[in-house]
């Protein structure tokens, strides 16, 4: 083999080399797994804590448009911001977000007293929370800011930085 051409085996480790992210310098935060609260809700939380919403006030309720309760906006913004920093920890970082965090703040957002007691939004058993996307440009990607600053909120955003 000439030394312009690769073995598959070398391929592979330059492919997958290719994929690793570069390591964070102590000084930088490690990148965002997701890059807004929105991309957290819609891609994990409504897809991983399913419950049955009925739609009638009764039982758990959920609104597809979380996004329109400032309650819910910043409940979720906690959930999606300490995921982040648990998730960090291979050790126990998901049990302490999950016992700290989630079913905390899940619980008071499900509650049928909660932010979300006049919602109709339903669902069936097995299926994800319900969710309606938010208005273009609420939720800017995190991921896209200069390092160091917050991505551009417009004024929907309660919780803009």
């Amino acid at each position: 083999m000439s030394t312009t051409e690769m073995s598959a085996t070398d391929e592979w480790e330059e492919a997958v080399n290719g994929l690793a992210p570069a390591a964070p310098s102590p000084d930088e935060p490690p990148p965002l797994v997701y890059g807004s609260v929105d991309e957290f809700v819609r891609e994990y939380l409504i897809q991983t804590y399913r419950r049955v919403i009925a739609g009638t006030g009764q039982g758990a309720v959920w609104a597809a448009n979380w996004w329109d309760y400032d309650e819910a906006v910043i409940r979720l913004t906690a959930l999606w911001r300490s995921w982040e920093q648990l998730r960090l920890d291979p050790a126990t970082g998901m049990s302490v977000w999950w016992k700290d965090h989630a079913d905390h703040h899940m619980a008071v957002l499900l509650d049928s007293r909660g932010p979300f007691a006049n919602s109709d939004s339903k669902n069936r058993t097995g299926e994800p929370l319900p969710y309606t996307p938010p208005p273009p440009g609420m939720f800017p990607d995190e991921r896209l800011a200069a390092p160091g600053e917050h991505a551009t909120t417009t004024d929907a955003d309660p919780i803009a930085a």
